[in-house]
């Protein structure tokens, strides 16, 4: 979060306010005066500590993936983050790529989603989508995502940071992981020395392109043509996105960003258009969850390519054991 040393320390008291609101909180919950709710099947939640995106989607999708190759029946439980509708810019994402195969939960009151679904079909797993902070539904494992590509040290709460909690929170998760290693020279050696928790480490790939308003098919990064592009994204960390693009081989020759989840005007569309035209790109690029707040709208000029990226999860095999684990001790547990 990018704000001025002034303004950070005019927002200083009401930090200090907010982190004492969230201390109570945690601390309600923790000795039951606050009541949480479990759902009939397993809930493993993916969350983070801050504002921002530190790679949730693509975990939770990757997630989804992995129990729906063991035969499982998942379902998605998400907040909706300023979305309408039943639905958000995420929810449609993970909607598009996981192509029916999972039921999806979406409202303020997530319990409520899980009974509903719970009350319609089997459900073998659900996914909680940034659920750190809720604390209402239980949980049976929490997977903190930390982007290892930002320096939390120092950081302050919100307002006047984009803390959620204090660092001090990690201490509720049952497993840390480290996003968008491959950035960050040295991150996995750096974290392959934490033995305070169970650490794990996560590489965004490259999966290939699909073309705005086409279907699932990838394309290559050699089959979409050698740019220059012109990229653009509304995200939490826009600075991710292009340099992964730099990383992938892409020739960028100008870049816009917007805020994060912003919705495109046709207006901004061919403003979108014009920079690309003065900066001599031959086609733009940009993210699936941006794809979804383009609402089909057409590029006249040059076509659009969407990034389509997964996670790579290390050591994969240790991680896997932790989720067969959970799954395996709820099971006993309710049998």
């Amino acid at each position: 979060m990018k704000l001025s040393p002034l303004l950070r320390m005019l927002l200083w008291p009401f930090s200090l306010l907010y982190g004492i609101g969230v201390r109570l909180r945690v601390f309600l919950y923790e000795r039951g005066w606050l009541e949480r709710k479990r759902l009939n099947a397993p809930v493993i939640s993916v969350g983070n500590l801050t504002v921002g995106g530190t790679g949730k989607t693509p975990m939770v999708i990757w997630l989804a993936e992995q129990f729906l190759g063991d035969g499982k029946r998942v379902a998605i439980l998400s907040r909706g983050y300023r979305g309408a509708d039943g639905t958000s810019d995420e929810i449609e994402l993970m909607k598009f790529r996981l192509q029916g195969r999972v039921s999806f939960g979406v409202g303020k009151d997530r319990f409520a989603e899980g009974q509903r679904l719970e009350s319609r079909q089997p459900v073998d797993v659900f996914l909680l989508d940034d659920g750190f902070q809720h604390l209402r539904l239980a949980r049976d494992l929490d997977i903190l995502l930390l982007d290892s590509s930002q320096q939390l040290g120092g950081e302050s709460l919100l307002p006047a940071g984009s803390l959620r909690e204090p660092i001090s929170a990690m201490s509720r998760a049952n497993l840390v992981v480290f996003t968008r290693t491959e950035t960050t020279p040295g991150a996995i050696e750096a974290i392959g020395k934490l033995n305070q928790f169970p650490v794990f480490a996560a590489a965004t790939r490259l999966l290939g392109f699909r073309r705005l308003g086409g279907d699932i098919t990838l394309l290559s990064s050699s089959e979409i043509g050698i740019g220059p592009f012109f990229a653009f994204c509304g995200l939490g960390n826009p600075e991710a996105f292009f340099r992964d693009l730099r990383n992938w081989g892409l020739a960028l020759g100008g870049q816009a960003t917007y805020a994060d989840h912003h919705r495109y005007s046709e207006a901004e569309v061919l403003e979108i258009e014009a920079a690309g035209k003065r900066a001599g790109a031959n086609a733009f690029v940009t993210t699936e969850k941006d794809a979804q707040n383009l609402h089909q709208r057409k590029f006249a000029e040059a076509p659009v390519y969407v990034a389509v990226i997964d996670l790579v999860v290390s050591p994969e095999a240790d991680f896997r054991n932790a989720l067969d684990q959970t799954l395996a001790a709820r099971s006993g547990a309710t049998a």
